[in-house]
């Protein structure tokens, strides 16, 4: 069960230091010659980190996904990319990168006002300050959406961003619109337990041993895909050759992160002990993938090599401690029994 019990404060004391040094490393390789390797671990290594920490609220999250979810999703995954594989086979590719463009322009302009919002957290108080009340507005066919007088302010230059990257489409656009979703997804989407993203993880290993060596799918898909949905790292500063990321090698493993550290903040006292673990082995994994691209100069299915680093950090870190099953089995969901006894309190 989760219980933040006011260490939000402590967890994401450094926040505003991990967005510093994100907007600090997207830029670099304008100006110095920023080795794309040691890019790509570098900057999934700070949006997985930042995203973490954002994603520690107050009170746990109202929806989260289920174990039917978690197993379903590497099938629904998998439908989805044989889906655009075989859109881009048939259809003019001019015409699907627009309509796809587009989509993900509107997405950016939300995943943008979204993350800047929350830069303002330390002089704009979420909770009390006129420009962050919360506004209801119902939309016929669609659900209600929530917004602030900051999101208002904030929507034009969004917009006027996401207009940039359409028109240049250049790799910094591409990179600050990527970083967006990554750590949108990853302060946002909860797996509600720590079992859930373990079946996830595993199911998604799979996933992307298959689509990767097994067929031409997924390399063919990101090539062809131009919309912000990978990262791209220069080789050089000319700027002509890039290296690339999916953002999927980001939030699938930073949510599986991002509840390690909620769960040491509910259970530890405000002591981060699983993150670490957790982090940790996703950086090795990150940098594992790199290595043996580079060995074998093939591309590599990323969560091959982050997938075991997390899990077995986790939990080989869990079995020193005793806790596996009482990490394995934590929910961070309230039920309805916890809630009413709160309220008898």
């Amino acid at each position: 069960m989760a219980r933040h019990d006011g260490k939000t404060t402590t967890a994401v004391s450094g926040v505003g230091i991990s967005h510093a040094a994100v907007a600090l490393n997207t830029l670099a390789p304008l100006f110095v010659t920023y080795p794309s390797n040691l890019n790509v671990v570098v900057t999934a290594s700070l949006a997985v980190f930042t995203g973490c920490l954002r994603s520690v609220k107050d009170a746990p999250p109202s929806e989260a996904m289920t174990k039917k979810d978690a197993m379903k999703f590497p099938l629904v995954g998998s439908v989805m990319l044989f889906g655009l594989f075989l859109a881009f086979k048939f259809l003019p590719k001019d015409m699907i990168n627009l309509v796809l463009t587009l989509y993900f322009i509107l997405l950016g302009t939300f995943g943008l006002v979204a993350t800047a919002a929350t830069l303002f957290d330390g002089v704009l108080d979420p909770g009390s300050h006129p420009l962050r009340k919360e506004r209801v507005l119902k939309v016929p066919f669609l659900d209600e959406i929530s917004f602030s007088t900051l999101d208002v302010l904030l929507a034009p230059p969004a917009m006027l961003f996401c207009y940039w990257y359409w028109q240049k489409k250049h790799w910094v656009a591409n990179n600050v619109l990527g970083m967006a979703f990554s750590l949108q997804g990853v302060e946002h989407l909860s797996l509600g337990t720590v079992q859930n993203g373990v079946i996830l993880l595993c199911g998604l290993f799979f996933y992307d041993i298959f689509w990767v060596f097994c067929t031409p799918v997924m390399v063919s898909v990101a090539k062809n895909f131009d919309a912000p949905i990978k990262l791209l790292f220069p080789k050089s500063l000319a700027q002509t050759e890039f290296s690339m990321l999916g953002l999927g090698d980001i939030v699938i493993p930073g949510i599986m992160v991002a509840i390690l550290l909620r769960y040491d903040l509910a259970n530890n006292n405000g002591r981060v002990k699983y993150f670490v673990s957790g982090f940790a082995g996703y950086v090795v994994g990150i940098a594992s993938t790199i290595v043996v691209m580079n060995v074998f100069k093939a591309a590599q299915p990323a969560l091959l090599y982050i997938v075991p680093s997390v899990l077995v950090a986790t939990f080989g870190h869990a079995w020193k401690e005793g806790e596996v099953d009482k990490v394995l089995h934590w929910s961070e969901e309230v039920d309805e029994v916890d809630e009413v006894d709160e309220v008898d309190e």
